[in-house]
């Protein structure tokens, strides 16, 4: 059995700047994840995707916030459960919980701290008859890797921001990029649809609008869609790659019936104090939560993760009185021996 002082369930980015707030504390922490490394959408989703609001970077691509978070909590050793999914949660007679992966994996802690972003996610998909048939034959519903697509020809299908904002990269990787929408409209970013718009005029997108893609053809790999425009008919267009980008499908999963107070497929929390949801000792912070005036953004989850660690630090020691010290006076301690912290200044006496 696997103990520590608090068990993050989601290693996105929430989840891993918790282990460094709670480094701060002093306290261990360990990590559950059900993908298969750390870093939740970031990692799993659009790794090459740059994020805008992140402090202190103009500009970050959500892969590089990753490996950033990773270096800043590698002196505090957290352990990592990955490819396992959270199963169940019991509370013991000690006033911890043990947490049973859908592997058998199991974990105590007096304190568990859910950060599991959006919940486990499925990619919706258009109701194209044979589109399970290509699901990883020229279909796909995320985009890992761009460089798969280097000088090939994509159809993008979609009308939000990551449909826009995929196609306008992809424009200088694949040989050929089609974007199939059904509206004129589109619902992402007024910058990102001026800049598709300036792309079609010059020629480095086709934009196909009032359209849908119907029908994919191929043998062992797409070779074509079959595409119905609302003036133009059927229309062949020749493919190596159809991705439709119509979002995902959050779902809880087994942390749905862990008797939690659930609001819109969200977890109720305590905001003006903590974070703690309906049962004690158990918290929701980042994406996964909910409360009055919430911001699902990865800045809120950074935030909510640093007073949820000061509740769990009274939690574990409720006889101990903690004093913050910010870290430009108390620097960082970790447990592997190193310390970071400001050069002194040299006084000297003058005679």
């Amino acid at each position: 059995m696997i103990k520590t002082d608090i068990l993050i369930i989601g290693a996105g980015p929430t989840g891993l700047f918790t282990v460094f707030e709670a480094g701060l504390l002093k306290l261990k922490t360990h990590l559950i994840d059900a993908l298969p490394q750390p870093g939740g959408q970031c990692s799993e989703i659009y790794p090459k995707k740059p994020i805008y609001d992140i402090p202190g970077f103009p500009e970050i691509l959500a892969g590089e916030l990753v490996d950033n978070l990773m270096e800043q909590i590698k002196p505090f050793n957290p352990g990592f459960t990955l490819g396992e999914r959270a199963e169940t949660i019991e509370k013991l007679e000690d006033d911890t919980f043990l947490v049973t992966t859908n592997k058998g994996t199991q974990h105590n802690a007096p304190v568990v701290a859910i950060a599991g972003g959006l919940g486990s996610f499925e990619p919706r998909k258009p109701p194209i008859p044979n589109i399970a048939d290509f699901e990883d034959k020229g279909v796909a519903y995320i985009i890992r890797d761009p460089e798969v697509y280097r000088d090939k020809r994509v159809v993008i299908s979609g009308g939000g921001d990551s449909a826009l904002d995929w196609s306008i990269f992809l424009a200088d990787v694949a040989s050929e990029v089609t974007l199939v929408h059904r509206r004129n409209e589109f619902r992402g970013a007024l910058d990102s649809v001026e800049r598709v718009a300036e792309l079609s005029k010059l020629g480095k997108i086709n934009l196909i609008t009032e359209a849908e893609v119907k029908e994919l053809k191929g043998d062992d790999h797409i070779t074509a869609v079959g595409i119905k425009h609302k003036t133009k008919g059927e229309i062949i267009l020749d493919t190596d790659y159809f991705i439709p980008l119509f979002g995902l499908s959050p779902k809880l999963g087994p942390i749905g019936d862990w008797g939690l107070e659930i609001e819109k497929n969200a977890i109720k929390v305590d905001n003006s104090y903590d974070y703690q949801t309906n049962i004690p000792g158990v918290y929701a912070i980042g994406d996964v939560n909910t409360y009055k005036g919430k911001l699902k953004l990865i800045l809120s989850g950074f935030h909510e993760a640093a007073i949820m660690c000061q509740s769990a630090y009274q939690r574990i020691f409720p006889d101990k009185k903690y004093v913050m010290k910010y870290t430009t006076v108390g620097g960082v301690e970790g447990f592997d021996g190193t310390k970071k912290e400001a050069k002194k200044e040299v006084v000297k006496a003058i005679n």
